[in-house]
């Protein structure tokens, strides 16, 4: 069971015009191509032609999504961006989760998280964030609404990507454009998520 759109002949998606890119590296993209093709992975549905989303991703239940997640970014040569706090970014770990496409964020300013991240939205002419709605790994009976809150004070739809480790595949969704109703719009999207499986549990 997939979303419209089905498997491209590659293992990964194609971007559409007003996705954000990061610079052309094709030896990276064909590296990260490879590695998912040894792995046995592949994309299957269809990437919106959006300037922003807030992209969120579950099941989460392993380190591996990580991996697996961070090889299709540079497959697909995605410029998507993750949040960490602050403290993380010492030398010499700092440049390199910067480049990675991972944003500190201060989380004892003045300013919330959340408004942080707005202005970041704001002030990008296209924008993609990456959010794991679980926060851990293990199974939870309520996921965390800080994506919800991010992407309806920023104004762009949540954009639901899958793993589905039975079948090794990274799937994209249609985007859920948020309706007011915090509550409503989780449950919705976590049951379109229902089919999924991670690799220790689904959501």
């Amino acid at each position: 069971m997939n979303p419209p759109g089905g498997a491209t002949d590659d293992v990964v998606l194609a971007l559409p015009p007003n996705a954000p890119r990061t610079p052309s590296r094709p030896w990276l993209r064909a590296l990260a191509r490879g590695l998912l093709r040894l792995g046995g992975w592949r994309m299957v549905g269809r990437f919106p032609d959006l300037e922003k989303v807030v992209l969120i991703g579950a099941p989460h239940s392993s380190n591996w999504d990580g991996v697996w997640g961070y090889l299709a970014k540079f497959a697909l040569g995605l410029d998507i961006h993750v949040l960490a706090k602050r403290e993380l970014f010492w030398w010499p770990l700092g440049p390199v989760l910067r480049r990675l496409g991972v944003i500190p964020v201060d989380r004892g300013a003045a300013r919330g998280l959340i408004e942080q991240v707005v202005e970041r939205f704001d002030r990008e002419e296209r924008f993609w964030l990456g959010i794991a709605p679980e926060g851990t790994r293990k199974r939870v009976e309520r996921w965390k609404p800080g994506f919800w809150k991010i992407a309806s004070a920023a104004g762009v739809p949540v954009l639901p990507a899958y793993f589905h480790y039975p079948d090794k595949v990274i799937g994209i969704g249609e985007p859920f454009q948020l309706s007011g109703d915090m509550d409503a719009d989780i449950a919705r999207i976590r049951a379109w998520y229902a089919p999924w499986q991670g690799r220790h549990h689904g959501v």
